[in-house]
């Protein structure tokens, strides 16, 4: 370092002020006699200082869009914010899931819970019926042969169910339908699962017997399918309570059994029995139907 001595610096000092008067004054000058003076002047320490200039400016515009390193670095600090809150939420769920998990498997070791089997299902075409021993009764084409024993599968349209598989050939089977007066359709009437039997009267809609004495059908509730006796899986909607003129309950099918165009025919895997007509007891049920138009129109 070089030392000045006092007097020189002393002496620096007081001609720094008198200097720099000179040195403006000269400029002044100069752009009085050179109007281009002071913009080339201008322009010069731009391109000068240009550098100088982009060197700060860089750090500090990373730092206000958030982008460079120290914007990266707070994007990631708000990111594993993020993302530590969505874990203990999700490891929150999932101490629900394991509890609901153990809580259904032993729901189900207690109730010796069976899953239902899958039935196997084809859809066909209804086609013109010829008449036979049913009166109430369509004929469905099997989509292609080795479709297997269909005699007991379960025929549901759209909404409901339609009846049963009687008989079945190569090409066509014949479904019995829920109104005919050889159906015979255990039933589970309202949210309680009231039993009862639904009996085909031939008309539009079947009628309902041996409903628990003192405790009618209510009007409206739901009629689903009964698997006592096995003909049929529980659970499938079968239709309504309705009382006709008489007083009487029976059943108003979902199923739209006037212009069924295609059924959907349901094997499951426990063999069903087949369905046999019941003379006596369908003899009784029409003599029955009969005596009940007969007295309505009288």
């Amino acid at each position: 370092m070089i030392r000045l001595s006092v007097p020189f610096r002393q002496a620096l000092s007081r001609l720094t002020l008198p200097v720099m008067l000179m040195f403006s004054l000269g400029l002044v000058l100069i752009g009085r006699a050179d109007q281009n003076f002071s913009d080339h002047l201008q322009i010069g320490l731009d391109d000068l200082l240009a550098p100088a200039y982009q060197l700060v400016d860089e750090p500090i515009e990373a730092v206000e869009h958030g982008g460079g390193i120290a914007g990266h670095l707070f994007d990631l600090d708000a990111e594993n914010a993020r993302l530590r809150a969505e874990n203990a939420t999700l490891l929150q769920w999932q101490g629900v899931a394991m509890a609901l998990e153990a809580q259904n498997a032993a729901l189900k070791a207690s109730l010796n819970y069976v899953p239902s089997p899958a039935p196997h299902f084809f859809t066909g075409n209804v086609v013109a019926d010829l008449g036979g021993v049913y009166a109430r009764s369509v004929l469905v084409e099997l989509p292609r042969s080795g479709e297997g024993d269909v005699v007991g599968a379960v025929a549901m349209d759209g909404r409901g169910v339609a009846g049963r598989v009687v008989d079945a050939g190569d090409r066509a089977a014949r479904v019995l339908l829920i109104t005919d007066l050889n159906s015979r359709v255990p039933v589970a009437i309202g949210p309680t699962g009231q039993p009862a039997m639904m009996a085909g009267t031939n008309g539009p809609d079947p009628a309902l017997l041996y409903w628990a004495p003192g405790h009618p059908p209510a009007e409206g509730a739901v009629v689903l399918t009964s698997a006592v006796g096995g003909a049929f899986p529980p659970g499938l909607p079968v239709g309504v309570v309705h009382y006709d003129g008489q007083n009487d309950p029976e059943v108003l099918p979902l199923a739209d059994l006037a212009s069924l165009r295609l059924l959907r025919l349901f094997s499951y895997p426990v063999s069903l029995p087949q369905l046999t007509p019941i003379p006596h007891e369908a003899e009784r049920v029409a003599a029955h139907a009969h005596a009940r138009k007969q007295k309505h129109r009288s």
